[in-house]
């Protein structure tokens, strides 16, 4: 009978957050996530010995674990953590503020309740550390500074380790013993990691593959003028071509793995799925076996826009000199596990994720052929946003495909061992992002940054009276540079409250390169690349309205003095899809709270859509308002609020009134507000992504936090 070979490969990466002339650590995520991730991640499969997977490790990652581990990693943001809070200076209690509280809001800060007291607090003086530090008395300051660590505790740790769960359970009124005590756990937690992926490749249930050292972005770095085939009408900076510094990236990663690990991976995942014709003949002549890229990429290869089961079988890429074998990204299937279970219950999104997979496996099974389905995403990030980082969820999904005969979960040199192959003579350049690089290059942003990077490439090579050794520590600022993370921060797609800290240190790699060769500074680089967002995402009403409630505008009158709350398009550490809704409108009649959703998309596609208000009043009491329709028109609702208190409407507009007297809420006194949108139960939208919606009856202003 067919299989299914499901083969999943988690990718861990953060880039080099070592400021190398200083020496300086700027921020702490290689260190958090290392607390539980990297470890975490393969320790679960201790439990499920038929489960083999692929785990990408990238070198600059390792590098910094390593320092970690032996302890010569300076940390300003551990060594705070650590300070006995009573040493504390004011600069240092208005940092702590700052920095200790970047965790998930929602799965990370609010399960530690202690926690989420000390947030709040914060929010009260609006999210200002300053305006807030006179609130936090010396307790409160160490009670978040262990809780900021604790809060990165793997699961693991928090259910077996007696100390750190002592920790969990005390919960608040932490002592100086305690600190010390998260600093030494914290330090046993880093010198584990590379040898827990040493002992299970021993003992053959994953396999390790790598990226580029740095984490570059390969095509291009080959060639940046590559990024005009995807898209012909992109605006480019001066040609980047450097395909010497893809092969060094990619030899070193393997001279890395083979000096630390003792393994010689056999596998690579270009940075982002990135390639092109140059980087696979590259990867093809480095001693790779095989490389792995998006579905997407594909798609545009094989000139065929239906998509559909192409994906399921690998291909070998061959140009008369090399070869190498590829392996094409699941989209849907990905991220479905990235961006939608972790709003799902773990029983009821493992059961999903099964029946999709083989839905889409099963024109390839019909076919008599196995189906290679590879799963292929970050394998840190997701799980902040999951109950109990994630791990409920993989134990249920793991327990369910072990015990499923028609699916097999093997790394993917095992899938690849002897397989029909399709062939492939050629490649469309592209990532797994929409099957570009507009990510890393085109915007204003982005173009700057290219900029400077080429000029610094350019005085490397001109420099020929350099002493060796400052020659190369310049080279190795230059490769730190070319890494893909320091654009993908950069230009309108994505949002980090650390993006300041981002655009400095690659600056800062950059300003080094020049000083190791003896050279001026250009003053270009004294100055931020990345722009301030300023794009207003609350707009206050300017009146009352009374819209008619029905799932359509009416009229432009009806919503005219409402106000607005926009969805911030840009994501994350993860690349997102468009969210389903693009805006949310509110105000009041006095009477009534009105809301309305625009949707980004026909909501009605196949199916049921459901939605989820949540209400908190200002005494503390929740209020549920279940809301579903299976076509246009009036929602089938339930609710402990009177029936005739609610009215909610579905069509080309989400539209609810909900009655103020019903809800027990006075003009002038605010409403919190969370909506989650399904169907199917399948979750498509939550608003705000993050904590609740804040809505004031009387002056009608809104902010979220």
């Amino acid at each position: 009978m067919p299989k299914i070979n499901l083969c999943f490969l988690w990718h861990m990466h953060q880039p080099l957050y070592k400021e190398l002339g200083s020496g300086e650590y700027r921020l702490p995520w290689a260190r958090l996530h290392a607390l539980k991730d990297y470890f975490g991640m393969v320790k679960i499969l201790e439990d499920f010995p038929q489960i083999h997977q692929t785990f990408n490790l990238v070198p600059s990652l390792l590098v910094q674990i390593e320092d970690y581990a032996s302890g010569r990693a300076s940390d300003a943001f551990l060594s705070l953590a650590l300070k006995p809070a009573e040493e504390l200076t004011p600069e240092e209690r208005e940092f702590a503020l700052q920095y200790f509280f970047q965790a998930n809001h929602d799965r990370v800060i609010r399960r530690h309740p202690r926690y989420s007291e000390l947030f709040l607090v914060l929010q009260q003086h609006g999210n200002s550390p300053r305006r807030a530090a006179a609130q936090f008395d010396t307790q409160m300051i160490r009670d978040l500074q262990v809780l900021s660590q604790l809060a990165w505790f793997d699961e693991y740790d928090l259910e077996n380790d007696s100390e750190v769960r002592d920790l969990l359970h005390k919960g608040r009124n932490f002592s100086l013993d305690d600190q010390r005590l998260i600093g030494v756990k914290e330090q046993n937690a880093f010198a584990r990691v590379i040898g827990i992926y040493r002992e299970f490749a021993e003992r053959d249930q994953i396999e390790l593959s790598t990226s580029p050292f740095y984490h570059p972005i390969l095509p291009l770095l080959c060639d940046s003028n590559i990024a005009g085939v995807a898209h012909p009408y992109i605006s480019l900076p001066t040609q980047f071509a450097f395909p010497q510094d893809a092969e060094e990236q990619m030899i070193r990663a393997r001279s890395y793995f083979d000096a630390k690990l003792g393994i010689v991976p056999r596998g690579l995942w270009p940075p982002e799925g990135g390639i092109s014709e140059a980087t696979v003949a590259l990867a093809a002549r480095a001693g790779f076996h095989w490389i792995a890229s998006g579905e997407g990429v594909l798609t545009r290869t094989l000139g065929n826009e239906q998509g559909g089961t192409d994906a399921y079988q690998a291909y070998r890429w061959h140009d008369g000199h090399d070869q190498i074998d590829i392996v094409f990204r699941d989209k849907r299937l990905s991220e479905l596990i990235g961006f939608v279970y972790s709003q799902m219950d773990a029983v009821e999104a493992a059961r999903h994720f099964i029946t999709e997979l083989k839905r889409s496996c099963r024109p390839m099974l019909a076919a008599g052929h196995d189906a290679l389905v590879p799963i292929i995403l970050d394998g840190e990030n997701a799980w902040e946003t999951y109950f109990h980082n994630g791990r409920p969820f993989l134990r249920e999904l793991y327990s369910r495909i072990s015990e499923d005969p028609q699916i097999s979960v093997l790394t993917i040199s095992e899938a690849l061992v002897p397989k029909a192959r399709g062939e492939l003579q050629h490649i469309f350049p592209g990532s797994w992002i929409d099957t570009d690089f507009d990510i890393w290059i085109g915007s204003q942003e982005d173009n700057a940054a290219w900029e400077l990077l080429l000029q610094a490439r350019n005085t490397y090579e001109r420099a020929t009276q350099v002493p060796v050794e400052a020659k190369a520590k310049a080279f190795e600022e230059l490769l730190i540079a070319e890494g893909s993370d320091w654009c993908w921060w950069y230009g309108p797609e994505h949002y980090s409250a650390n993006k300041a800290e981002f655009d400095q240190l690659f600056r800062d790699h950059l300003a080094n390169v020049y000083r190791c060769l003896g050279e001026d500074v250009p003053a270009a680089l004294l100055y931020p690349i990345a722009k301030v967002f300023v794009d207003q995402l609350h707009e206050r009403p300017s009146g009352l309205i009374q819209p008619k409630v029905d799932g359509t505008i009416s009229s432009r009158a009806e919503w005219a003095n409402a106000g607005r709350y926009r969805l911030d398009p840009r994501s994350g550490a993860m690349h997102s899809q468009r969210s389903m809704v693009r805006e949310l409108h509110y105000g009041s009649d006095g009477q009534n709270l009105y809301l309305r959703v625009d949707f980004a998309e026909p909501i009605f596609i196949d199916g049921r859509v459901q939605f989820e208000l949540k209400l908190r009043t200002p005494t503390g009491r929740y209020v549920e308002v279940l809301a579903s329709a299976s076509q246009p028109g009036p929602c089938d609702v339930s609710s402990e609020l009177p029936e005739t208190a609610i009215q909610l409407a579905v069509a080309e507009i989400f539209e609810a009134r909900i009655s103020m007297s019903a809800l027990q809420v006075k003009l002038g006194e605010p409403v919190h507000l969370r909506l989650a949108m399904s169907r199917d139960e399948l979750p498509l939208a939550t608003i705000p992504a993050n904590g609740e919606l804040e809505l004031h009856s009387g002056d009608l202003a809104a902010y979220a936090y």
